[in-house]
C-alpha cells in the first residue's frame, strides 16, 4: 500500500476513540455525523448520564442507552426559551406569511442530477450548472424546447422521458427542503439557481402557480412557535457541538466544513 493510500485510509478519531474501522471509507458528511454523535456520547459520559462502559460501536450506531443519555444531555445543556410575542408577530408579517398559506400549488418540471454513493459531487454540480445555464438561455423558446431535451437526456428521474414534468404539486407532495425553495414566492420560469434536496441537484422550471389562502394568525400561531423553537434549537446545538469540538482532540475529521446531517 502506498503512502498516499495509507493517508486516505487514516482512521479518524475523537479523543482517541475511532470513528470507523481501518477498511471503512466514509464520506466527509458521514464522518462529521459520526464525530458529532461521538462528541455527544463522550459528553454524556462526562456528565455521568452514561456509563463509561458504554463504548462506541465500530459502525457508528449508538446504543439505546447512549441515545437516551444524549437526549438527557441536550435537555440539560440546551435551554430553549419560548419565542416572545414580538418574535411570533414578526414571523407572520406579509413577506413571510405565504409559508403558512394553505392550498398553494405549483406546476413544475425538473431535471435531476442524483447524488448517489461514490459520485463525484463537484463534477455533478458542474454538469448541473452547465445544464441550468443552457436551459435558461433557451427559456421561453418553446419551439425549441431545450428543457425537455435535457430532461430526456440528462435527468436521473423517470419524469425525464416526459420532459421532466412533475405536474401540479402541493407543499406536502415534496421533500421539505425542496418545497422550501419552490413555495411561498412568485417566481415563474426556470429558477436562476440549482435546488438542493436529499435526492440531488435539480434544475427547476415553474410553469404556473396557484396561490394559497392566508391563514389568520391564531390558526398558525402554534406552527410559527414550533418553527422558531426548532430554529433556536438548531443554533444552540451547533454552538454546543462547536464547544465540545474545541475542547476535544480531533484526528482526521474537519468539523468546520459543511453542517453535519445531525444538526440540519
Amino acid at each position: 500500500m502506498t503512502t498516499s493510500t495509507l493517508e486516505n485510509h487514516r482512521i479518524a478519531s475523537i479523543n482517541g476513540n475511532a470513528l470507523h474501522s481501518a477498511d471503512e471509507t466514509l464520506s466527509p458528511d458521514e464522518l462529521r455525523q459520526r464525530a458529532c454523535s461521538e462528541l455527544l456520547r463522550q459528553a454524556a459520559v462526562a456528565q455521568s448520564l452514561l456509563s463509561a462502559d458504554d463504548l462506541p460501536s465500530a459502525d457508528g450506531v449508538l446504543s439505546e442507552a447512549a441515545s437516551t443519555a444524549i437526549e438527557a444531555l441536550l435537555e440539560l445543556k440546551l435551554l430553549i426559551p419560548e419565542p416572545s410575542p414580538e418574535r411570533l408577530a414578526s414571523a407572520t408579517t406579509p413577506h413571510i406569511r405565504p409559508a403558512y398559506a394553505t392550498g398553494e400549488r405549483v406546476n413544475i418540471r425538473h431535471i435531476l442530477f442524483a447524488v448517489t454513493e461514490g459520485v463525484d459531487v463537484a463534477l455533478l454540480r458542474n454538469r448541473a450548472e452547465t445544464c441550468l445555464l443552457n436551459v435558461r438561455c433557451h427559456d421561453g423558446t418553446r419551439q425549441d424546447d431545450q428543457f425537455a431535451k435535457d430532461a430526456n437526456n440528462l435527468s436521473n428521474c423517470p419524469s425525464g422521458s416526459d420532459g421532466g414534468h412533475l405536474g401540479w404539486l402541493t407543499h406536502s407532495d415534496c421533500a421539505p427542503e425542496f418545497a422550501k425553495e419552490i413555495f411561498g414566492n412568485k417566481e415563474i420560469g426556470v429558477l436562476p439557481r440549482l435546488v438542493h434536496s436529499r435526492f440531488g441537484l435539480h434544475v427547476v422550471e415553474v410553469l404556473a402557480r396557484e396561490p394559497g389562502k392566508d391563514q389568520p394568525f391564531e390558526s398558525v400561531r402554534g406552527a410559527v412557535a414550533m418553527a422558531l423553537r426548532q430554529k433556536t434549537y438548531v443554533t444552540a446545538l451547533r454552538q454546543y457541538l462547536s464547544l465540545l469540538a474545541g475542547n476535544a482532540v480531533l484526528e482526521g475529521v474537519d468539523m468546520d466544513a459543511a453542517d453535519s446531517a445531525l444538526v440540519q
